[in-house]
């Protein structure tokens, strides 16, 4: 299916790794010119890479691509993307956004200060985000935000406390400016369930370490015992999800959470 986005204007944020890197990969292989950030300078230079490889053995126009190095938790910083990305592009059409997951904690082990920092690093990172992309999405024909957050925002997980307290916060945020912004601006948000992320890929070799799995397809066997669809996500099948969600193909969802976890939620 051709979604239309050849040309437009894309900012990714937090698409060095995992789900943000998934999601500007479908959106260059779309057309569109996207705009990646991270705080690592290596990493980003090797998103930025592997993004254009897959452009140059794809059939068809694929889009550009520029990094950005940023820290989402300083609000000037984001600033200067959006600037760089509208320098760069002429515009902005499509923000997807995106963040690194705070430390697994318990109630009890997590201190005020890490409530805050999780605060900064969720909830603040969007807002300080869509703040700065609200005046150019107005601008395009097409202006989207999609919100990438979690499944634990319907249904917590043990040990996640932080992750099912304040991401909700995002939830709440996506259905409010869907109504505010709209008609000029959907907003949607996708809740991943157990992809293979390298944050996924660190937790199976920690448990091959300490003897919870006989080895890494054992990980993933165990981790799939839940799911439905009997396995555990690709990263690129949330990508194309939100590349979908950024074209006029889906004109009309607007203000919705869509689960991408193979049938793993009960809610």
């Amino acid at each position: 299916m051709d979604l239309h986005l050849g040309g437009n204007a894309a900012l990714v944020t937090a698409s060095s790794s995992g789900l943000g890197l998934a999601s500007a990969r479908a959106l260059a292989l779309e057309g569109a010119n996207v705009a990646i950030c991270g705080r690592g300078e290596e990493q980003l230079e090797a998103a930025k890479e592997s993004i254009e490889a897959a452009c140059e053995s794809a059939d068809g126009p694929t889009g550009d691509v520029l990094a950005v190095r940023a820290d989402l938790t300083a609000p000037e910083e984001i600033a200067n993307l959006v600037e760089a990305t509208v320098d760069t592009f002429g515009g902005l059409d499509h923000l997807v956004t995106s963040s690194g997951g705070p430390p697994s904690t318990t109630f009890l082990e997590t201190e005020q200060k890490d409530w805050y920092q999780a605060y900064d690093l969720l909830v603040m990172s969007v807002v300080w985000t869509i703040e700065e992309a609200h005046p150019h999405l107005l601008e395009s024909e097409y202006g989207t935000i999609t919100s990438i957050t979690s499944r634990t925002v319907r249904e917590v997980a043990d040990g996640l406390l932080l992750s099912n307290s304040v991401r909700r916060g995002v939830i709440g945020l996506i259905k409010t400016i869907s109504r505010e912004f709209a008609p000029e601006i959907r907003a949607n948000a996708v809740l991943p369930g157990t992809i293979e992320t390298p944050r996924i890929e660190e937790l199976i070799e920690a448990g091959v370490e300490r003897g919870t799995y006989a080895d890494y397809e054992s990980g993933l066997a165990e981790l799939a015992d839940d799911i439905p669809v009997d396995r555990i996500g690709q990263p690129e099948e949330l990508g194309e999800t939100v590349a979908y969600l950024s074209s006029p193909h889906a004109s009309y969802v607007n203000g919705a959470e869509i689960p991408i976890d193979g049938g793993l939620l009960r809610s």
